[in-house]
């Protein structure tokens, strides 16, 4: 087995994903714990949905959210969000994908850092993520608790330039 360090990540673009990937992905008891704005069932028309808003967010803003692939194979989604004036970057893995977060968060951190339209980005986490070391190691800061479609976030922010 290859070691997690040498293991090759890309990003790709939603759409070239199976739509059934993504519905077990998004199904997965371990990957909605910390979600609490999943509050519906993912099947096809879920995922054709949210797929056609990731796209339209690259159409509008010219940037959006990846399909993660480790070794070619999809390995979860993440990437930008447009928020108002902010960047929001995000980042949902498959569970046997969880420790690669830090790997994939740097590349993406990279990315940002050389798009001048970034001069930040922010992370809302839900309080039930307790395990944070890894946006410290990334150098992002706590900014504030915040209410994001009915629900509790924690804030952070890290500078890119």
């Amino acid at each position: 087995m290859t070691a997690r360090s040498e293991r090759k990540l890309t990003f790709a673009r939603l759409p070239d994903i199976s739509p059934d990937e993504i519905i077990a992905h998004m199904s997965d008891a371990r990957v909605a714990e910390h979600m609490p704005l999943l509050t519906f069932t993912w099947d096809q028309h879920a995922v054709a949905k949210f797929v056609a808003a990731k796209e339209e967010r690259w159409r509008r803003d010219g940037l959006g959210h990846w399909a993660i692939l480790c070794d070619g194979a999809y390995a979860g989604w993440g990437g930008f969000q447009k928020e108002g004036d902010e960047w929001d970057y995000g980042l949902v893995l498959k569970p046997e994908h969880f420790g690669l977060g830090l790997r994939i968060s740097r590349k993406a951190m990279a990315f940002a850092a050389a798009d001048k339209r970034i001069p930040f980005v922010t992370f809302l986490l839900p309080p039930s993520r307790k395990n944070l070391g890894g946006l410290s190691r990334l150098g992002a800061r706590f900014v504030e608790e915040t209410d994001y479609d009915g629900a509790r976030f924690l804030k952070y922010r890290l500078d890119t330039e």
